[in-house]
């Protein structure tokens, strides 16, 4: 092993995992981490919940202290000193220690950046004058958040951003007694789901009291942050100001060093995480990585990539040449009552590539119905047209969306087919699931689709068929169909089909639609085999209802009426 000396830019997630793997695997090399703040290593994903009051001790949420982590694994540490240079040809860093006035050179063999991501503060007229303005990265934002909280009381709080951090702040506020507003850009919240996945959550979150500006954006910041004025035109009275818009790569030092960059000046790396410079590598949320399912260069800061990314560059740096794969993506939040979740490409991306896809809806329990405490999910699975190659899954409920992600990740990364998915022989028991597992569920689905055994369209093209006078049959029961219906449907019961099936034209497609598509299914079977040609709502009436009632708030000139 030629590496005598490994420099380390940055602790947390990949800089204190590549530390630590180093040590367990030499003894004798030489490690320097420097880390610009006091902590090395915190849980970052737990802030908004030591906010909120949910973990109530904020030493539990540092994972590892300066001190304990130099005796454990014998590393030299300096914490407050920010690496301000990379000196290439001499293979040396310039560090600034903060708080005086040195400067010194520290010289390296190997280099790992680990410099992270820091929120996008984006352009408002009037933020600098607003000091209740925060964001949310590390251990001092989260102590001035909580103080200004408990010195001033605020009564209303506004989130600038819908995605994780944004969601997960939100509720820890209203948790405090905060009322609260979130300003989102786009269409909807979490945008790494789909619409009408989303649409769940929106409609969840709503009913917690929390207003929601979708499609909208903060213009300008009136006074010292008291007002807010939106595109829109509307206006937010507001104690408090939030930026969760979003991160961007920390990869300043890499540029001036000379190092190549990628998209979103990410940090550019090679499948062994070595930059443009073949002594330094990159891990974490700065840097570019290839999408698991696409291939595509992609920026993805989580927290699984970033651990994974440290243990690899350990491994490489010392002789085990280990290659990155890729990121699948999957994440997961928790968004008060309901869970969201999603892993791989959703259709946003699937479109944006024009990749031929196909996808499935289902609304099952979360374990047996019979057994106390079943609640409804939503699950949605993206898959080749052509070979049944898994390409996304989400997923939002209460209960049991967390490992249906999982095992649809471990598919996904394990190279399973949509055919292989009825296969798996999951855990059951009925407080945990069902003889059929959701994620089995899934298959089946899928499969029909494929063998041709089920033909579906989707929510969003119910509307455009409407008006187009395309035949709609309802299979639910009479008391579903009373409190609403797609207009002009006509209503059989499932049960009835066979005995009534010459009320039904053989010369047009009947667009058959039940409440989640489970009885869509079997109408569609019995009719297909009877002569007629038919089509099922992928997800049922329960979808396209959802999706339709938060479409219906961005443009609701543009919804037809539901009856």
């Amino acid at each position: 092993m030629n590496t005598k000396k490994v420099v380390i830019i940055g602790g947390v997630a990949g800089g204190a995992t590549a530390a630590a793997r180093l040590r367990r695997l030499s003894e004798q090399v030489e490690i320097v981490l420097f880390e610009r703040g006091e902590h090395i290593s915190f849980a970052n994903c737990g802030l908004p919940y030591y906010i909120g009051g949910t973990i109530e001790e904020r030493d539990k949420l540092l994972l590892q202290t300066p001190e304990k982590m130099s005796k454990k694994f014998n590393m030299d540490i300096r914490t407050r000193s920010e690496v301000v240079a990379i000196n290439r040809e001499r293979k040396t860093v310039t560090v600034k220690k903060l708080g005086s006035d040195e400067i010194y050179e520290e010289n390296y063999d190997k280099l790992i950046l680990s410099p992270g991501a820091k929120p996008f503060v984006p352009t408002i007229k009037g933020l600098d004058k607003a000091p209740s303005t925060f964001t949310l990265r590390n251990i001092p934002d989260t102590d001035k958040i909580k103080s200004y909280i408990n010195m001033h009381n605020p009564k209303h709080a506004t989130v600038i951003g819908g995605g994780f951090i944004g969601l997960e702040m939100a509720e820890n506020l209203h948790e405090l007694g905060v009322q609260v507003s979130l300003v989102e850009r786009s269409r909807q919240v979490m945008e790494a789901l789909d619409f009408e996945m989303a649409a769940i959550l929106q409609d969840h979150i709503e009913s917690k009291g929390v207003k929601l500006f979708l499609d909208d954006s903060v213009e300008e910041v009136i006074g010292q942050g008291e007002m807010l004025l939106l595109k829109s035109g509307k206006t937010l009275e507001t104690d408090l100001i939030l930026l969760s818009a979003g991160v961007q790569p920390e990869s300043n030092l890499a540029e001036t060093a000379g190092l190549a960059l990628g998209n979103r000046k990410t940090i550019a790396v090679n499948e062994f995480l070595q930059t443009s410079d073949a002594d330094i590598y990159a891990v974490g949320d700065a840097i570019e990585v290839k999408d698991f399912v696409s291939g595509q260069d992609c920026f993805v800061p989580l927290a699984w990539p970033a651990n994974r990314q440290g243990r690899i560059v350990a491994d490489s740096i010392l002789g085990k040449k280990t290659s990155y794969r890729g990121t699948l993506g999957t994440a997961i939040a928790k968004v008060f009552d309901f869970t969201g979740a999603t892993t791989g490409n959703n259709e946003k991306v699937l479109q944006r590539l024009g990749k031929p896809y196909l996808t499935a809806h289902i609304h099952p329990n979360s374990h047996a119905a019979y057994y106390p405490g079943a609640k409804p999910m939503a699950l949605k699975i993206l898959f080749s047209s052509q070979d049944g190659s898994v390409y996304g899954a989400q997923g939002v409920g209460e209960v049991g969306v967390d490992k249906r992600i999982d095992v649809l990740a471990t598919a996904i990364k394990g190279g399973l087919s949509v055919y292989d998915l009825p296969e798996l022989e999951l855990a059951y028991a009925p407080p945990y699931s069902s003889a059929k597992d959701p994620v089995n569920m899934l298959g089946y689905v899928s499969s029909n689709m494929l063998e041709e055994n089920l033909k579906t369209y989707q929510w969003h093209e119910v509307d455009r068929f409407v008006k187009k006078g395309k035949y709609f049959l309802d299979v639910r029961e009479k008391a579903e169909v009373e409190s609403g219906m797609i207009k002009g449907a006509y209503h059989i019961p499932v049960d009835d089909i066979r005995e009534r099936q010459n009320e039904l034209p053989k010369d047009k497609t009947i667009h058959i639609y039940c409440h989640a598509g489970l009885r869509g299914y079997l109408a569609f079977r019995t009719l297909s085999q009877l002569g007629f040609n038919v089509t099922n709502l992928d997800g049922g009436f329960k979808t396209y209802q959802m999706a339709k009632k938060q479409l219906e708030k961005l443009k609701p000139s543009d919804a037809l009426e539901l009856v």
